[in-house]
């Protein structure tokens, strides 16, 4: 515990009591026995503490006629007193000397009746000041800054003083030169007279100047030969910190521990007892209740080592965590809306809510579980993230509806990108998609960059789509007997070739009138699971539609280009 302050029942120094008052010190002594007899029956004669408060009333007795005395030789030295000053100092004693005897008039009647005339009759009515309560809180603080930096200050100011008289010595030296100089060129005995007062008044100057400077140069001097350097005196400061108050500290800390530790037992608790505490989806009674359970832990946390720093009366520390805390309350005063949309998002009733979907970074999320910390998801995708629910302020989330996709493919799906890479995606994060293309060549795109090509998933269902031309000379039979024939040849080797149960759908249709050819389109959908022969399908329908004009004799025309010559008139 710290040295507390005694009960006063003086104002003079100590060292004038000490040697007018030997026995002051035992009446204070004993004034601790008899604060409780107020309380006690007065009237039985064998009570101990009545037994103590009398003798100590009795020495008060004898100490306050020792003060009047006093009082009453002080004011008869007052009159006879001659001198003025001798009459000032006189008439201070005086005053101290009647303070100590009414403060010892006032002790006298609060131990005599339990209770004094100042509790009865003077009604207080203190104004709330808050810079005045402000550096009271600091005080403690300063003071200890100040004796930390005692020698520091001690040291500047030696050195200004110092300067101070280095600068000034030459110029009163400056001056008796002068007065020096008129001395020698005088001829008048009055003047000269004058002039040497003026000599000796500037000389006993310069004396006194020098010799306050080579005081402060020894000071100095000591001073630092006996200082430490930065570091070390640091260490020594930090040392003398944490021996006084490193008790403190680890109480502190481990009453912080104990906090945490038995909000963690209850927590559990809470858990096994209230029911719906572990379902994936919490009601807003559970949720309240674990904000509420989460606060507390927190106000006592905070609240913990300022118990322990006012128990042990170490107000240094108190001070620093009082203004710690102003400071963390100031800082954060802005923030109280924000904080206030935290609690509503974690209570389930904000602009977010679980089970319902978000867009942030580019990507939808599923919010699964809003926490301290929040667990998002996407399902096609397969990536989740744990985001802090600060995050979450200026987001809004809306209900999930079935048909809604999360992202255009899945790991394991081949591709078909607006660049023309076509390739299985074998890794999806939030920042990179993974292509392998066939033959093994890896291709990795940021993940907005792949969004912004519109993949085309094969991986499903995919449809191909192959143009042929033929001969003009073909035409009437393009749009009836020659499809049939075409499409019957292109089933034929879709079976040899083993692509028949994939095959979805198969057609044949006449597609334009083109400038040297009438084109034919073949429409064939196949089953994902051919998705990676893409490419090979397309190449094998082009064949076989080249077979079967070949088998047929149907001619392929090929583009002819015609060239005007013109002779000139």
């Amino acid at each position: 515990m710290k040295n507390r302050q005694p009960l006063r029942i003086s104002i003079l120094p100590w060292q004038n009591r000490l040697k007018a008052y030997p026995t002051a010190i035992i009446m204070l002594l004993l004034l601790s026995c008899s604060v409780g007899w107020a309380q006690t029956d007065t009237k039985s004669p064998a009570n101990p503490e009545l037994e103590d408060t009398l003798s100590t009333l009795t020495k008060f007795t004898k100490l306050r006629s020792s003060l009047e005395a006093q009082v009453k030789e002080i004011e008869r030295q007052l009159r006879s007193s001659p001198s003025d000053s001798e009459k000032k100092e006189l008439e201070s004693d005086l005053q101290k000397q009647q303070m100590e005897l009414n403060t010892l008039k006032n002790n006298f009647i609060e131990i005599a009746s339990g209770i004094g005339f100042s509790a009865i009759s003077n009604k207080e009515e203190a104004s709330f000041d808050l810079q005045k309560e402000m550096l009271s809180l600091m005080e403690p603080v300063v003071r200890e800054m100040k004796r930390m930096t005692s020698d520091v200050r001690k040291k500047s100011d030696l050195r200004e003083e110092a300067t101070f008289y280095r600068n000034r010595i030459p110029q009163a030296k400056e001056a008796i030169k002068n007065v020096s100089a008129l001395i020698e060129k005088s001829k008048d005995r009055a003047l000269t007279a004058n002039l040497k007062d003026v000599y000796d008044s500037w000389s006993g100057h310069v004396t006194s100047m020098e010799s306050k400077l080579q005081a402060l140069e020894l000071q100095l001097n000591r001073i630092e030969s006996a200082e430490t350097s930065f570091a070390d005196s640091s260490q020594i400061y930090l040392k003398s910190f944490f021996q006084k108050r490193g008790l403190y500290l680890t109480q502190a800390m481990l009453v912080v521990v104990a906090i945490l530790v038995l909000s963690r037992l209850s927590h559990a608790l809470i858990m096994r007892v209230v029911p719906g505490y572990r379902q994936e989806h919490r009601s807003f009674r559970i949720r309240l209740l674990d904000l509420i359970h989460r606060m507390i832990t927190i106000a006592l946390t905070i609240l913990g080592p300022m118990v322990v720093f006012y128990v042990a009366e170490d107000w240094v520390l108190f001070s620093l965590g009082i203004l710690l805390l102003l400071g963390a309350a100031w800082t954060l005063r802005t923030a109280v809306p924000r904080y206030w949309h935290q609690i509503r998002i974690y209570l389930n009733i904000g602009s977010v809510r679980e089970g319902e979907r978000i867009f942030m970074e580019g990507l939808p999320w599923w919010v699964k579980k809003i926490d301290i910390f929040t667990l998002l998801e996407n399902p096609d995708a397969g990536i989740s993230q744990r985001i802090a629910i600060e995050n979450l302020v200026d987001l809004k989330s809306r209900p999930v509806r079935g048909d809604e996709p999360w992202f255009p493919c899945r790991k394991e799906d081949w591709v078909l990108l607006n660049d023309g890479v076509r390739g299985k995606v074998v890794g999806i994060s939030h920042e990179f998609v993974e292509l392998v293309e066939r033959g093994g060549a890896h291709k990795t795109y940021l993940t907005q960059d792949f969004l912004g090509l519109a993949p085309r998933n094969l991986s499903i269902d995919f449809r191909i789509k192959e143009t042929i031309g033929v001969s003009y000379d073909l035409q009437a039979i393009s749009t009836n007997q020659m499809l049939q024939i075409l499409k019957a040849h292109l089933l034929r080797n879709i079976e040899a070739e083993g692509y028949l149960p994939d095959l979805i759908q198969l057609n044949v249709e006449f597609q334009a009138a083109n400038t040297s050819s009438l084109d034919l389109v073949v429409i064939a959908d196949f089953k994902g699971v051919q998705a990676p022969l893409y490419n090979r399908l397309r190449r094998a329908i082009q064949r076989w539609c080249v077979d079967a004009c070949t088998e047929n004799d149907w001619e392929i025309p090929f583009t002819q280009l015609t060239l005007h010559n013109r002779t000139p008139g």
